[in-house]
């Protein structure tokens, strides 16, 4: 592979992505907070690096997968961040859930360094990230898009270019709201079943053939019949999320009714210590009401 991949942040479904690279016979540098996940990849074939600007100064295109917009904004623009260390040329791609409008300003600051930057958001969770099969949905011109195919492609199974920058960020806020409607509606459905005296994991498997089957009734509808809740994606993540949707939603004056009871619900599991749970536990907290 001709690009070398700076991997910054490497959690739940940075190390699994990262990993994934290498094993596509990238050269990967990789960076992140916690030691061991560094030891782990380095353990595979990849470098380290002590700095993010120290990851930019070592490679072609770097990724970033990090929690939260402060926290990008660090790694990319602050002191010892990837601006620092990148050559002209360079390509960022930030693989985070972060505020579109924040998103655009990055990539005017690397623009102003001849560097492209694309937002790319991801859906599919752990298991998508470990199985390569994420839906990657991407923000920037069309030149860096064609550019980081091969690193998508080693990443996930269904990439669609959007838009413009924060373009990728604005689907994935859609994405977090469907999600996380569509859990809140699947808790609602298997406990008005149990409660009625019937068995949920039947409706569920019912369900699942007509037109409320979905991937959120299958792998999340059965993790509530588990009361299985250890974090794919936590609830302290999609709390932040639903931040970011319910921001865009005023910026841009749409109505999201619905989502503002799910955020509401998020909340409330956050408050009662649910929040690193995996956001199917919101089905604890309707059982808690």
């Amino acid at each position: 592979m001709g690009e070398r991949i700076g991997f910054i942040g490497l959690g739940i479904m940075g190390r699994p992505m990262a990993r994934n690279l290498l094993a596509a016979g990238f050269q990967v540098t990789v960076h992140s907070r916690s030691p061991g996940p560094v030891e782990e990849l380095v353990a595979a074939g990849a470098a380290p690096a002590d700095r993010a600007a120290e990851v930019a100064r070592a490679v072609d295109v770097v990724i970033t997968m990090l929690p939260d917009t402060p926290d990008v904004e660090s790694v990319l623009l602050g002191s010892g961040g990837v601006l620092e260390g990148v050559a002209e040329g360079s390509l960022v791609i930030d693989m985070s859930s972060i505020d579109p409008i924040a998103t655009r300003r990055f990539a005017e600051a690397f623009a102003e360094r001849s560097v492209a930057m694309l937002d790319a958001p991801v859906s599919g969770g752990e298991k998508g990230a470990i199985d390569a099969a994420l839906s990657i949905m991407v923000g920037g011109e069309e030149e860096a898009f064609a550019r980081a195919q091969p690193v998508f492609q080693a990443l996930g199974s269904n990439i669609v270019h959007v838009g413009p920058s924060g373009a990728g960020q604005i689907a994935k806020a859609c994405n977090q709201l469907v999600v996380a409607a569509t859990i809140e509606a699947v808790a609602e459905a298997l406990l008005l079943a149990e409660r009625a005296g019937v068995d949920p994991a039947s409706v569920r498997q019912a369900l699942l053939g007509g037109f409320a089957g979905s991937k959120i009734l299958e792998v999340h509808g059965q993790r509530m019949l588990d009361r299985a809740f250890s974090p794919g994606f936590r609830i302290l993540l999609h709390r932040k999320d639903a931040r970011i949707v319910q921001d865009t939603a005023a910026a841009v004056g749409a109505p999201i009714p619905s989502f503002d009871v799910v955020t509401a619900q998020l909340q409330r599991a956050v408050d009662a210590g649910d929040g690193e749970s995996d956001h199917s536990a919101l089905f604890a907290e309707l059982e808690r009401e």
